[in-house]
């Protein structure tokens, strides 16, 4: 059954006595095998999804999970996964398991906790969250708002739950959701695509395009473990150490720190994903 788990460094961990996941795609499972990894017991656990992929299958019944719910389920926690556009088609087996006392920890993308509570009634407290891909790996970024009725026992499950795959912290203001969207949640991307820009920038320069791709995945993959490594380093702070005064990286820093440089780039392409996000959840 749930159990707190000790840590010297955070507030004791607090599994749910029971939980269903509804949707065990790419993040329910990364999810699910944060949970697992992390002391959840598979016994507490059980899986709602019509189609769930192979790899999913082959986990459950390797850790003892279930596979669905038994009949009169009352779990304390019942974390939604399912996209979007599949909330509607969900909604009866989540009805059915969604009693007074459960605590619902969303991570659907563009659903409020108000459209969650117009659609399911019966529980009371709500989590909605914002995980983002790299939970996958265990080194996701989420953060997550609560709603008035969440109770400081829910808030420490949802808080164990969500820091299971990475990064973790509460919002105080449901509102700035979209701005965590827009930074850390579309952030992924926005990596990849600075790959992609430094690989062609070598390739540009005659270097193989297939070496310029190593060389820049290479590169943004060393970057981000040496600022794992020092985490009370800022982020200006690793740059500065980079920099030797007029060197080849003072060059570059110069066009990108210019007026029209990253920065402002940056803040661009954010804005964006903020403006799409506010209109997404309508």
């Amino acid at each position: 059954m749930g159990q707190e788990k000790p840590s010297s460094n955070n507030p004791p961990m607090v599994w749910p006595r029971s939980l269903v996941l509804i949707g065990a795609g790419k993040m329910g499972g990364a999810l699910l095998r944060g949970w697992l990894s992390a002391g959840l017991p598979p016994a507490d656990v059980a899986i709602s999804d019509p189609a769930p992929a192979a790899d999913i299958v082959e986990l459950a019944r390797a850790k003892g999970v279930a596979l669905s719910p038994p009949p009169g389920m009352r779990p304390e926690v019942l974390a939604l996964a399912v996209k979007p556009q599949m909330l509607d088609a969900a909604a009866p087996a989540i009805q059915t398991l969604a009693h007074a006392e459960a605590l619902v920890v969303s991570i659907v993308a563009g659903k409020t906790i108000a459209d969650l509570q117009s659609r399911f009634p019966g529980p009371r407290a709500f989590v909605r969250a914002m995980p983002n891909t790299p939970a996958a790996v265990g080194r996701g970024v989420t953060a997550a708002a609560a709603n008035a009725a969440t109770s400081e026992r829910q808030r420490r499950i949802s808080a164990t739950l969500l820091s299971a795959v990475g990064v973790f912290d509460w919002l105080a203001d449901e509102r700035l959701i979209d701005a965590v969207t827009a930074l850390s949640g579309s952030g992924p991307a926005y990596v990849f695509a600075l790959v992609e820009a430094l690989a062609e920038a070598g390739a540009a320069l005659g270097l193989p395009a297939d070496l310029a791709m190593r060389f820049a995945r290479g590169t943004v993959e060393g970057a981000g473990e040496l600022m794992a490594r020092e985490p009370d380093a800022s982020a200006a702070q690793l740059r500065q150490n980079v920099t030797s005064p007029a060197g080849t990286t003072a060059a570059a820093l110069a066009v990108l720190q210019g007026r029209d440089g990253l920065s402002a780039l940056m803040g661009r392409a954010v804005a964006a994903a903020h403006k799409r996000a506010g209109e997404l959840a309508g």
